[in-house]
């Protein structure tokens, strides 16, 4: 194959599995004009339309879906020959892609992070931040990040994070506005600051426990969001009560500018693991990643 064929073909792969050429051009290092050529020519090429373009979308034809099945294996055995050849380097290298929620960006990441990127200086690494249940084999993600209760079977799971405690929170200045609740039913007469699913589209509804019963109460409020931190600041400003990760609204209880209610009531999750497909050969910078990020249980 010569050099231009393949090239037309990875720019190709790029942007049937993206469904996007500007994201697939932010992949490969291209703009977005030069991979549209790219790809225009394979087409011409051999005489047959690849992609369905559209305005909002790009999309395989049914031409586009039979090569794509026949030389991404090829492909994938390419990346996967080259991750080996990189495991005999002293030292790992390469690119770590991982899609997660916000909050574990600051419960997770933030404290190892950088002793993490210290310590591999040849590894570069991407976190996404996106609360939906990303499809991390579509988007081409190396792992991704959930609780223990969301990861799907079929994926391996290794945990980065102690279990997770929830709390409702609210400023003392709604608090003495509007009295506190007594039970989780009493919070559908208060403003409470709901949550945007974007897999669903729905709202999060508070989860709760007591006795041994779990349940959950759906909440109204003025004010909707999709991101934790942003309804933490709306708790902290005084708009309403808000469910959020209590290690992340500690520094404002103990500040006085939070108070936690119905605390009773509020659960604990398993801890935040990181999931991917099982592979033969982890690169070595995913190997890499994985072991630093090991959640390892303190000895008493």
């Amino acid at each position: 194959m010569r050099r231009d064929e393949f090239t037309e073909m990875r720019a190709f792969l790029e942007v049937a599995k993206e469904r996007s050429f500007t994201r697939a051009a932010a992949k490969l290092g291209l703009t977005r004009s030069a991979l549209s050529h790219t790809v225009s020519a394979l087409e011409e090429r051999l005489g047959i339309r690849l992609l369905s373009r559209t305005t909002r979308d790009v999309a395989p034809t049914a031409a586009g879906e039979r090569l794509m099945e026949s030389i991404q294996p090829h492909f994938e055995s390419i990346a996967a020959g080259i991750n080996a050849i990189s495991a005999l380097r002293d030292k790992p290298s390469g690119e770590v892609r991982v899609v997660c929620p916000d909050d574990a960006v600051e419960l997770v990441f933030r404290r190892r992070l950088s002793a993490f990127l210290r310590d591999f200086s040849d590894v570069t690494v991407e976190i996404i931040v996106d609360n939906g249940f990303t499809n991390i084999v579509e988007r081409q993600f190396d792992a991704g990040v959930r609780l223990g209760e969301a990861v799907a079977r079929d994926m391996v799971a290794v945990r980065i994070g102690p279990d997770v405690s929830y709390s409702v929170v609210a400023s003392p200045d709604y608090l003495e506005r509007h009295g506190p609740p007594s039970i989780p039913q009493d919070l559908t007469r208060h403003n409470c600051v709901n949550l945007r699913l974007p897999t669903s589209g729905g709202l999060y509804a508070w989860e709760f426990e007591r006795d041994g019963r779990e349940f959950s109460v759906r909440v109204e409020g003025q004010l909707t969001l999709s991101n934790i931190a942003p309804a933490i600041d709306a708790a902290v400003d005084g708009i309403g009560l808000a469910y959020v990760p209590t290690d992340l609204v500690l520094r404002h209880v103990e500040r006085g500018r939070l108070r936690q209610v119905l605390s009773d009531w509020c659960p604990t999750f398993q801890g935040y693991h990181l999931y991917y497909p099982s592979r033969r050969n982890p690169s070595p910078a995913f190997s890499a990643f994985v072991d630093a990020f090991r959640h390892r249980q303190r000895k008493p």
